[in-house]
């Protein structure tokens, strides 16, 4: 019986081995959803901090306006003639390039 026991243990791989397909998997994860993902969302805080009055701007929920005054954490939007709305400057989705059409339209 330990005869067995003992051809069985000697031909067995190493039990990091077992691991290697996890790490793996974490490694796929990691370079094709979280890596790019981290660098959008740096991306997008970068565009906002540099959000200034005059910006034609589109709010996540799709809210299209010009941005009349900002701060550290909110910005005051002109969506109509003499109608302003004071919005959380996380909540901005995208700034519209002069002359170009909003994201949603």
């Amino acid at each position: 019986m330990l005869d067995f026991l003992a051809a069985a243990g000697a031909g067995a791989a190493p039990g990091w081995v077992q691991f290697l397909p996890i790490i793996g998997m974490i490694a796929i994860f990691w370079f094709l959803i979280i890596r790019p993902q981290m660098r959008r969302q740096k991306e997008h805080q970068t565009k906002i901090a540099g959000i200034k009055k005059g910006d034609q701007i589109v709010t996540s929920s799709g809210i299209v306006g010009k941005v009349t005054r900002t701060d550290d954490e909110y910005a005051d939007v002109e969506i109509a003639q003499g109608v302003k709305v004071k919005v959380v400057k996380s909540m901005i989705g995208d700034i519209v390039p002069p002359g170009g059409k909003p994201a949603n339209d």
